[in-house]
Parts: C-alpha cells; structure tokens; sequence
C-alpha cells in the first residue's frame, strides 16, 4: 500500500544522500522503500535504524542482476506502483588516471553507470506502462566539468549524465521525468571509503606530481565541512512534489555556480541540435535545467 504522497524507492541508503533522502521521504509522507547492500550483515545497524522510522528496507546491490530483480520483485509485489526511483548508490576512485587499472576502471563503472541502468531496467517497464513516474540520478559537479585525479569519478558520472540526458528525451513520450541532482562536495561516507590507485609503481614514477593529491583532497574536505547532506535530499524531494513536465533536467545542489551556468549555456545549444534532427516532439516546452 503506497503512501498518501506515493511510493519511493532510494537505492544506497545506508548513510549520507541515501540515508537523508529516505528521512526527508518519510518526513513527506511518502512509503519509502531503501535499498541497502548488506541489508543483515555490514549495514543492519543501518537497515535497523530506517526501519525503526517506517522504511521498507530491501537488500539490493546495484551491481548483481539476480538482487536488483529479486529487490524490484518484493517492491512490486509490496507496493504495487513505484512513483520515484532515486539512484544513489555510488562509490568514487580517486587518483592519477594512468594508475588505475582497466579492471579497476571497469569497477568504477559498474557501480556507478551499470548500476543505475540495472536498476532503471527493472522499474521503467511500470513506469512506462502507466505513463507516469520520475527516474532521479544522483551526479555530481564533476558530470558535468572535471579536476586533476578524479578523472575515473567524473568520467563515470560524464557517462550517467549522458545517459540520463538522453533517456529523458525518450522517456518524455511516455510521460516519465528524468532528473539530475549535481551535488559538490558534502561530507558523506563516499570520502572515507574513496578507492585508491591500484598500480602503485606506475604511481611512484610521477613524482612530486602524485603528491598534489593531497591538495584535491584537502580542498574537499574543507568544501564539505560548510554544507549538509539535507541539502540534497531536500532537492530530491523537491524534485518528486513538482508537477509532472516541469521538473528541471538539472539541479546543483551546494556547488560552484559557474556549474549552473554551463547548464544553462549547454541546455540550448543542446535543444537546437536535437532540433536539427528533426527531433523537436522529444523535447521538453521549456529548458529544462536550472
């Protein structure tokens, strides 16, 4: 049985925007369903404590097929209809990029780009069905420019923003919104639990260089300490109680404001080559992104 809001469904809500997005849901009136990886294990403290404020918790690990099918089934079968999907779970690589493996690249990627996808692939069919329902992408600043050792990160969020940007054209027919959150640095676990380089002796062979990282992530950390993690989930939500077809493509939350302005510089150009496709019917009435 959906809440008097609907139903939400937040992937990778153990801790920091999941965990916050889930309480502001909650808050809202919403029956929220939160994902956790490790759901009886690692994170039952966690999973024990969001359900303890009313959440449907429900084991998920956005990078196997047979739990995002098994999470999507109980999901279906509990609630019936699934109004907001908000993909969040996400891990971040941090390092020179040459010292990073294919391998490890591959599963920089499989978190953050072929989960989503997952997952999408395991709701949208409803979504479609009753031509109503909104897809939310946690990304980042960094999808949309890019710094010195975060290039792994960033390209996986590049890759989701591109994704996202194109299924909200495809989705629009079907009366499904595509949303992105573009956070900039908060203080939540995916900085304690950053993945470093895993060829270290290609590493030392830069030098001075590699140590400029302690720069990056310096300037983070301070970044982080002035903003709280309820500022996106506030967005999110947001987001989920704005009419159907006004929702913005884009949102920054806590970020540079120059991110904002290369969106909206970006949004026209974008809607005039799409034009020259012939493709006009696929776009939203007005530019969708603030």
């Amino acid at each position: 049985m959906s809440g008097k809001k609907g139903t939400v469904v937040i992937t990778g809500a153990s801790n920091g925007f999941g965990r916050s997005t889930a309480e502001a849901f909650l808050k809202d009136g919403w029956r929220t369903f939160a994902t956790v990886r490790g759901a009886d294990g690692k994170n039952a403290a966690a999973a024990a404590g969001l359900r303890a404020l009313g959440a449907d918790v429900v084991e998920l690990d956005v990078t196997n097929d047979a739990s995002v099918e098994a999470a999507a089934a109980a999901i279906h079968a509990a609630a019936g209809t699934v109004d907001v999907l908000v993909n969040n779970a996400g891990n971040s690589y941090m390092g020179l990029v040459e010292t990073f493996t294919p391998s490890a690249v591959e599963g920089q990627f499989a978190t953050n780009v072929i989960g989503p996808l997952r997952v999408n692939r395991a709701f949208l069919g409803a979504m479609r069905e009753r031509r109503k329902g909104l897809i939310v992408y946690v990304s980042s600043v960094v999808g949309r420019t890019t710094i010195p050792f975060m290039g792994v990160y960033a390209a996986s969020k590049w890759a989701i923003e591109a994704l996202a940007e194109a299924s909200s054209y495809e989705l629009r027919p079907f009366g499904v919104d595509v949303a992105l959150v573009e956070p900039g640095a908060f203080g939540t676990n995916i900085g304690a639990s950053r993945v470093s380089p895993d060829d270290p002796a290609r590493e030392a062979t830069y030098g001075d260089v590699a140590k400029i990282i302690g720069k990056i992530g310096a300037g983070l950390a301070a970044a982080a300490s002035l903003r709280n993690v309820d500022e996106v989930a506030t967005a999110i939500l947001a987001l989920a109680n704005a009419p159907a077809g006004t929702r913005p493509l884009r949102t920054v939350v806590g970020g540079d404001p120059r991110i904002g302005e290369i969106n909206a510089l970006a949004a026209p150009l974008q809607r005039g080559i799409l034009a020259d496709f012939g493709l006009d019917a696929m776009l939203a009435p007005e530019p969708a992104t603030v």
